[in-house]
């Protein structure tokens, strides 16, 4: 605690810090998530600059992101839309299909999702549900799965060559670390809702997880579209990677040139996918 003599001495936020290692106050939670705080601040302003070229330029993007349950999906989606323009944005998460929806060409339903010229959409799970959820939950068929792997690489490679850029990444996560984040979602009753019975299967079916994800990247990581991995068991490295790399990808050069931060991401956390690449959730 700093008392009122403590605090008058106090000009520039070194001084704190000076009378906090007096005191033997330790700051260092306090200070490293200060300084999260402020990088998330720079790169979250990069993105308008970014929202707005994309908008000026009348791009289509679209960003997946897809990974095991309580991997950081929908925190990383929260912290890249939190400033953005809604008008020119969405964040879609689509639930399970309707009964006429399952009688319907599978990926139809994501494709009246796709952006609009001059617009970023980022889906929550997405086409790819049926590459990993599907087939370890038992809710697709055989004959559906194969189907779905055979046509998944013709369907992106149009929607290349129409000019829509995908960016697809795959959040990383240990074992260990998915049952913390768990056990932690039991525990907050703001996050209870997260926490549903196909999350509960998600530590039994560990290697079957495994399996299908591995067969998934080795079918559908393309030159055309590739898979960017995030290999991190901290979310707010995730967050802060996996925003470095969007705007690494695009040459928006009004704001970039002014960039108060770094935006290229650690080749240590975010990487395309490769064969022998070392995982942490195998």
């Amino acid at each position: 605690m700093f008392t009122r003599d403590d605090l008058s001495r106090v000009k520039q936020r070194k001084d704190l810090i000076s009378i906090a290692e007096e005191n033997g106050t330790d700051l260092s939670k306090v200070i490293r998530n200060q300084r999260y705080e402020e990088e998330l601040k720079l790169l979250q302003t990069e993105l308008v600059n970014l929202q707005r070229w994309v908008a000026k330029k009348k791009l289509r993007v679209a960003v997946l992101f897809e990974g095991r349950d309580a991997a950081g999906k929908g925190g990383s989606i929260k912290r890249f839309t939190e400033h953005l323009n809604p008008r020119s944005m969405r964040v879609v998460a689509l639930s399970k299909p309707t009964e006429v929806e399952k009688g319907q060409w599978y990926f139809r339903r994501y494709i009246k999702e796709l952006p609009n010229p001059g617009e970023i959409v980022f889906f929550d799970r997405s086409w790819y549900n049926r590459a990993v959820v599907e087939p370890v939950m038992g809710f697709c068929s055989t004959a559906e799965y194969d189907r779905f792997m055979v046509q998944v690489p013709g369907f992106e490679h149009m929607l290349y060559e129409d000019g829509v850029i995908l960016i697809k990444f795959w959040f990383s996560i240990s074992k260990d670390e998915q049952k913390k984040r768990f056990k932690s979602r039991m525990k907050n009753p703001l996050k209870k809702w997260k926490f549903s019975p196909v999350d509960m299967k998600g530590q039994e079916l560990w290697n079957s997880y495994t399996h299908y994800k591995e067969q998934m990247f080795s079918k559908t990581h393309t030159t055309f579209s590739p898979w960017i991995i995030v290999k991190t068991n901290n979310k707010r490295e995730a967050r802060l990677e996996s925003i470095r790399y969007v705007l690494s990808k695009f040459p928006y050069q009004d704001g970039r040139s002014k960039s108060k931060t770094s935006i290229l991401p650690d080749p240590n956390v975010v990487a395309r996918y490769y064969r022998h690449i070392e995982q942490i959730d195998i």
